[in-house]
């Protein structure tokens, strides 16, 4: 098959703004191929994923982040979404595990050249250190750690810049970010975010879950990363946040996937739904024509 592409999920804070959002698409879309553009007004965030060789995601990614830095400021920025940056997050996900070295390669080069632009840029290495490591408490507490010096950036100067904040940077394997949408108490979608994130009592393993409140919809949110879809299959998760919503007086009004999904995490929660025993993507027809 030769050498395939990388793939890359920036997330920007930006999700209302419809000419901002397509700049951003545009300079990510002239260097890469752009597959999906995910915009969510109450996050006020997008998520943009493409694909492309080492050097045109390199290109896109740090002229999309020129235009969020000229568009965006986070002194007037309110969502409901941690960040610490307008380009808060910026993943560079193998498509398959040899080609991780080559995505940290990617990650790496669009840090340094983010960092000589003056923003600081930190390379995250998840689960130990992940995006939520260096959100927590927001950006000034962020600040006040660089300033007491519990944590320095990988690239750039040690100072957040006032409107455009800082980056996260790394190289990941791929993830589903996937959401489940409550009618009822923020409270609830909380207690349940707790319960289905991954900790020490027990949880789903490898998943991160906040509970959010979506107020331009009337609704609330279990907002999740689901980092090991192999071991934390997608209907599981769904029908157990179903169970624990209602027990709280929350009903689920539906689902939503942020950006792609591995096709194999598809097949897995197909087959279970259908109950065919040993359903897998070998008995996809267009995921074994893409094999020959």
């Amino acid at each position: 098959m030769g050498v395939l592409p990388l793939e890359s999920v920036p997330n920007f804070s930006e999700g209302r703004d419809a000419a901002t959002i397509d700049a951003i698409g545009a300079a990510l879309g002239s260097h890469a191929r752009l597959l999906d553009v995910h915009a969510d007004a109450d996050h006020n965030r997008s998520v943009f994923t493409l694909v492309g060789e080492e050097q045109e995601l390199v290109e896109g990614l740090v002229a999309a982040v020129e235009v969020a830095r000229e568009r965006i400021d986070l002194r007037r920025h309110e969502g409901a979404h941690p960040r610490i940056g307008v380009a808060d997050v910026v993943p560079i996900v193998p498509l398959v595990a040899t080609d991780l070295d080559r995505a940290r390669r990617a990650a790496e080069a669009v840090g340094e050249r983010i960092g000589a632009l003056g923003l600081p840029v930190f390379l995250y290495a998840p689960p130990e250190r992940g995006p939520a490591f260096y959100r927590r408490g927001g950006i000034a507490e962020l600040q006040r750690r660089l300033d007491a010096g519990e944590l320095r950036p990988d690239y750039g100067p040690a100072r957040l810049d006032p409107s455009a904040g800082g980056m996260i940077a790394g190289a990941r394997n791929p993830l589903i970010a996937f959401n489940v949408n409550l009618r009822g108490p923020l409270e609830a979608a909380r207690e349940v975010a707790a319960l289905v994130r991954q900790h020490d009592g027990g949880g789903f393993p490898g998943v991160r879950a906040l509970g959010i409140d979506l107020p331009r919809a009337g609704l609330v949110q279990v907002s999740m990363n689901v980092e090991d879809w192999e071991a934390s299959a997608l209907h599981e998760i769904v029908a157990f946040v179903t169970h624990e919503a209602e027990a709280r007086g929350a009903e689920v009004v539906g689902s939503e996937l942020v950006g792609l999904m591995p096709a194999g995490a598809a097949v897995a929660a197909a087959g279970a739904m259908l109950r065919i025993d040993g359903f897998d993507p070998s008995h996809v027809l267009e995921l074994r024509l893409l094999d020959t």
